[in-house]
């Protein structure tokens, strides 16, 4: 059975929701609740010659913001622990991630457009995780 929940915010409402049911089932399961956010650098795009390549200032400037919105996401969840990482959101969730774990994400609608681009980190997660992963519904 599941040893951890592991939750991926990303501070929209449908991550509110995705929070909650993982508080839910961490209870429910008597485990550890671990609550991660990604602050994600800039984009290093073929069309953006002047991208930060390798500097990490970028993540000091953005850290305090996002650790003062990650408390404000926990006072509900005491018994939460919160984690901030830099980088691209899907790796830094995966390598989070371990076989005894219960990842639990929120769906972000995306247009098709974007979902060709980019692709989304649920899907993502759902194919590359090395656990089950709980992807909770835009809405549910």
């Amino acid at each position: 059975m599941f040893k951890r929940v592991i939750v991926a915010i990303d501070f929209s409402e449908n991550s509110r929701r995705a929070l909650d049911r993982a508080a839910g089932w961490a209870r429910q399961l008597k485990v550890p609740l671990t609550v991660i956010h990604v602050v994600e650098g800039p984009s290093l795009t073929a069309y953006s010659a002047y991208a930060p390549m390798g500097d990490p200032s970028w993540f000091v400037d953005a850290q305090p913001n996002a650790s003062l919105i990650m408390d404000t996401w926990l006072a509900p969840y005491p018994e939460a622990r919160g984690i901030l990482l830099a980088g691209s959101p899907a790796e830094q969730i995966i390598g989070a991630a371990d076989p005894e774990a219960l990842l639990v994400i929120g769906q972000v609608g995306h247009s098709v457009l974007e979902h060709l681009l980019s692709g989304s980190t649920a899907t993502k997660l759902v194919r590359h995780a090395p656990c089950d992963v709980l992807v909770v519904r835009n809405g549910s």
